[in-house]
């Protein structure tokens, strides 16, 4: 199987194509720390060889949509962070940090009392996981032109940080309908001024974050997340072909270490059309000549199609990661897959998080 064949991911040579990408999972620390249990959660997903993605990881305080996610914001999260890389790493694998600013998807109890921000105020019905549980969003304000320098600054520190982890590299998340997402697409972003209006425009902060990522790491150690015509967060474009692959062809010449791209037929961890083919990964293979990694609703099958068609050069697997610490050797080997269990996707304990068995190969 071509899933299962040797792949440059920029500086990287990986072992085969099984991505584990960002999973939010909301069990750090208080202080959005690491936690023993999540250092435990990448120990047991790491394989020889293979490529891991952390979850969204926070560059501010006020940053946050979700409390018990992580942070890279001040340097005592660094500590943490090493402990997961030096494990990744004890493993024969590789680690990325995804770097992630949730924007309007948030509430004021997450930054001190103040209202999220966002490009443009554009009023939608959302849910931020708080202290009290799953609540609606605060409403937001249109971030001041003034403001941006500094919020560019908070992700090229996460980035520094994220190297003095021992990281491989970082990924921008430039999906979801989180901060970058919503300057992106023009159903979110209503600004008049150099950051809004035409797709040039709209495209200035996505990529001002990818330059400060690049300006740390080297173009070859950066990857981006896009989830064209993706609906979560309430996101939309009116033209989502000519933003995205305007926006793509500025990124292709960086030369990324990759493009990540979140098919449409999934919207979280929901699957909304599964006969619906992955167009996105086609569409902007077309634009992106690095590696592109296709997400959103694969099974075995799938994955080696989209492999040998071209149209990706890398597969992640989401929510059967999350089931499954040892997915590659059980898709290597067409193993059964472990049932995940969404009710423990979004917080909890150890339970539904680290104590799911690798397979038994005695019992076959």
């Amino acid at each position: 199987m071509k899933l299962f064949s040797p792949v440059k991911l920029g500086r990287l040579t990986l072992k085969h194509r099984v991505v584990h990408p960002p999973l939010t999972r909301l069990r750090a620390n208080p202080d959005d720390s690491v936690s023993n249990m999540m250092i435990e959660y990448y120990t047991q997903r790491a394989t020889d060889g293979g490529f891991i993605i952390t979850e969204s990881t926070h560059p501010s305080y006020d940053s946050r949509g979700y409390i018990g996610a992580p942070g890279i914001y001040e340097d005592h999260h660094i500590a943490g962070w090493k402990k997961v890389v030096d494990a990744v790493h004890a493993k024969g694998s590789f680690i990325f940090m995804q770097i992630s600013h949730d924007g309007r998807q948030s509430h004021e109890s997450l930054s001190n009392g103040q209202p999220p921000i966002a490009p443009s105020v554009v009023p939608f019905e959302g849910l931020s996981f708080t202290a009290n549980g799953w609540v609606p969003v605060t409403p937001h304000r249109a971030i001041d032109i003034s403001e941006i320098p500094a919020l560019v600054e908070t992700f090229r520190k996460a980035a520094e940080r994220a190297l003095l982890a021992g990281f491989d590299g970082v990924e921008l998340h430039n999906a979801n309908g989180y901060l970058a997402d919503t300057f992106l697409q023009d159903g979110t972003n209503k600004r008049t001024d150099a950051y809004g209006g035409s797709i040039e425009h709209r495209v200035k902060l996505p990529l001002q974050l990818v330059d400060a990522l690049v300006s740390v790491w080297g173009a070859d150690r950066v990857g981006v997340r896009v989830s064209p015509s993706g609906k979560w967060g309430a996101i939309s474009d009116s033209d989502p072909k000519a933003t995205f692959g305007y926006y793509v062809e500025q990124l292709d010449k960086l030369g990324l270490a990759y493009l990540h791209v979140i098919e449409p037929r999934v919207m979280g961890t929901e699957t909304l059309d599964e006969k619906q083919s992955p167009v996105a990964s086609a569409f902007l293979r077309k634009i992106f000549r690095n590696p592109i990694i296709s997400a959103g609703g694969f099974d075995r099958d799938g994955a080696e199609a989209i492999l040998q068609s071209g149209d990706a050069d890398l597969v992640a697997f989401g929510r059967w990661f999350s089931s499954n610490p040892d997915l590659s050797e059980r898709l290597r080997h067409n193993l059964p897959l472990t049932p995940y269990e969404r009710d423990a996707f979004w917080g909890g304990n150890e339970h539904f998080y680290i104590d799911f068995p690798t397979y038994d190969l005695t019992s076959r």
